[in-house]
């Protein structure tokens, strides 16, 4: 599979659906000003308007595909719930097309405005989906036949991980997983599964197995002897990007507590790693950085006053300078208005408390009013941190606390921000305990 190649076939069809479906349509508007414009059509070619609309209105489709997460998980996708994202995405961009351009074009009568807007829809929707639906179709094709897989690993060794691999392997039309071997949860002389797959390891190599093998989805199939261990497994696997399934027990079919999402496959649980939908997650970027951007002009009086404040206040530089921890660990420089003493950390890493006499006096002052933190919004913008996340901390820290608390690793999910909801409820904390 070459995602790349996927998501260009994507790209390129929408932006040629947008390009026929505007064209199509400028020629109808202007057809409904000039019946005899197929007698002159040089009137439309020679139309700078025409040509401008071929040139940026495309650009925008894409755009807001971008903006929707169109083009994310670019294999996982569904016939009808593509239909549904055509529509509701559709009917967004027609609907800012209408009100950005065509409102105050020349208009014979109003009725002709809800022609326009109906035919634009119908115009676009119509090449949009039609392309999308051929290319999916051929995906969902090539997948349900075994020419396109993903790498699946199982976790279980025994009876309910044998039977899974079974089912899935002998399904008529395929789900897309292709097994790449097992890893074990308890230690036993022999494995039932090991005679079908290789043994990888033990669970909690699961982040080194899954980056070895390049795998995209995870299948726990563990015994009820093993149950116990689940919420470490899921722990672990929530700091990575794979689909995890579960083999539901009996009784929650029975109860209804599990949606079964395909008729002829094996029935999971799935849980997605992705926590908002693609738009939302856009949005939340765009939100990031105009906010980032606002703020940095904004608050630049701020900038220098507080610059100006913390050389004066003691010798040492003006900013402090640290590596912390983000989103799936990746480590990044968060930096901040130095309140502090340049040696004050000459004895290892430290934690503030309220009445810390490492803390400068005109430190004190910045911190209480939270201008220490403003050079943050430089570090939103390039995309280390969020303004809205978990306070992103020191690995020497973080290693302390998941030795407590090994769910903290779920907060690697997503990036660090300026402030979150512990932040505003709780303030800094002065050890482990309340970090914790």
């Amino acid at each position: 599979m070459n995602r790349r190649i996927q998501v260009t076939k994507y790209v390129f069809l929408d932006w040629l659906s947008a390009l026929i479906a505007w064209s199509l349509f400028y020629v109808y508007r202007k057809y409904t000003e000039d019946p005899e414009i197929f007698s002159h059509f040089e009137r439309v070619t020679d139309d700078r308007k025409f040509w401008l609309g071929i040139l940026i209105i495309p650009m925008f489709w894409l755009f807001m595909y971008l903006m929707m997460g169109a083009y994310r998980r670019i294999y996982r996708k569904a016939r009808l719930k593509e239909l549904g994202q055509t529509i509701v995405s559709t009917l967004i961009g027609v609907t800012i097309i209408f009100f950005g351009l065509i409102l105050d074009d020349i208009i014979v009568t109003y009725r002709s405005y809800y022609q326009s807007y109906t035919v634009l829809f119908f115009l676009h929707f119509f090449f949009t989906y039609s392309f999308r639906l051929t290319l999916t179709t051929i995906t969902v094709r090539r997948i349900h036949s075994r020419k396109i897989g993903f790498n699946t690993l199982i976790i279980g060794s025994n009876g309910n991980a044998l039977k899974v691999y079974n089912d899935i392997s002998n399904e008529e039309i395929s789900s897309g997983n292709k097994f790449v071997g097992f890893v074990n949860i308890r230690d036993r002389d022999n494995f039932k599964i090991g005679k079908y797959l290789a043994h990888l390891g033990v669970y909690k190599d699961l982040n080194k197995v899954i980056r070895e093998y390049k795998v995209e989805e995870v299948i726990i199939a563990i015994e009820r002897s093993e149950i116990d261990t689940i919420e470490r497994i899921i722990t672990e696997l929530e700091t990575t990007n794979v689909i995890i399934k579960i083999i539901p027990l009996m009784q929650d079919i029975i109860f209804g507590s599990v949606k079964v999402s395909g008729i002829f496959h094996t029935p999971l649980i799935e849980i997605s790693p992705d926590l908002m939908p693609g738009w939302q997650q856009s949005l939340k970027r765009v939100i990031d950085i105009v906010v980032s951007l606002a703020a940095i002009i904004i608050l630049m009086p701020a900038y220098v006053f507080t610059a100006v404040g913390v050389k004066m206040s003691s010798p040492g530089p003006i900013l402090f300078s640290q590596e912390r921890v983000g989103r799936r660990g990746k480590k990044f420089m968060m930096h901040k208005f130095r309140s502090m003493y340049a040696d004050a950390e000459k004895n290892g890493p430290q934690l503030s408390s309220d009445n810390d006499p490492r803390i400068t006096p005109f430190g004190m002052f910045i911190r209480k009013v939270r201008l220490d933190e403003i050079p943050q919004f430089f570090t939103v913008l390039f995309g280390h941190m969020s303004l809205v996340g978990p306070r992103p901390e020191r690995q020497y820290y973080i290693d302390q606390i998941v030795k407590r608390a090994p769910h903290y690793k779920l907060l690697f999910k997503i990036k660090p921000g300026i402030t979150s909801w512990g932040q505003v409820k709780f303030g800094y904390a002065s050890n482990v305990d309340e970090m914790i």
